[in-house]
């Protein structure tokens, strides 16, 4: 038995060293996920990310016309969608994936050039699973409750923009500027009262600017 348990230890501790932080905090999140169904439709559309894809209601309906599952989960970053990659987007077996993470991983202090090494691990890993598969990164996004750190947010999607740049089947949306008002600052209009998450006018922008391009 106690054998048992420092295993089961020695692998969340790995596991912690690894990614970050704890993969276990999103057990039911992940569980949730597990319950989507796989669409028959041989061309599937995943997006995936942190809590601004999760919350994304009317994603279907803003990116009509095409087979999308949301597989977003609250919080997460970008070493958390590297772990449970399997899980969000491999088991739909996607000929597209659109990817929204950094934002989280930026508020609690990592750096734009760490972020972008996991980053290629990602794609690493969804390569090799699909060689012909379509990568679309959607830029961090401006916010006033992170506007402190608008530097590092900058610099993290200069690096993504950059390392898209570089290879045809990655591509890079910017939605960031799209979010900004005419003095250069995150719309306040556009946000829920946490000044974090979007409401349905930034879902509108974000509509434009990834479903209707």
């Amino acid at each position: 038995m106690k054998i048992k348990v420092l295993t089961a230890f020695l692998v969340a501790f790995v596991n912690f060293c690894l990614y970050g932080q704890d993969p276990n905090r999103f057990s039911s999140e992940i569980e949730r996920i597990l319950n989507i169904s796989v669409p028959e439709d041989e061309d599937v559309v995943v997006f995936t990310g942190s809590s601004s894809i999760r919350f994304w209601q009317q994603l279907n309906k803003d990116c009509d016309g095409i087979q999308v599952v949301n597989t977003g989960f609250g919080g997460s970053q970008m070493s958390d969608l590297l772990y449970f990659l399997d899980q969000t987007v491999l088991r739909f077996q996607p000929t597209e994936v659109y990817i929204y993470e950094g934002d989280n991983d930026i508020a609690v202090n990592k750096k734009p050039e760490d972020i972008l090494t996991t980053t290629k691990q990602v794609v690493t890993r969804l390569r090799a699973a699909n060689p012909d598969i379509t990568i679309r990164f959607i830029s961090a996004k401006p916010s006033p409750a992170r506007w402190a750190l608008k530097n590092q947010y900058e610099a993290f999607n200069r690096l993504l923009k950059n390392y898209c740049a570089e290879d045809d089947q990655l591509f890079y949306i910017d939605v960031w500027n799209p979010m900004l008002d005419t003095t250069g600052r995150p719309s306040s209009d556009i946000f829920i009262s946490d000044s974090l998450h979007m409401n349905r006018a930034g879902y509108l922008i974000w509509k434009e600017v990834i479903c209707e391009q």
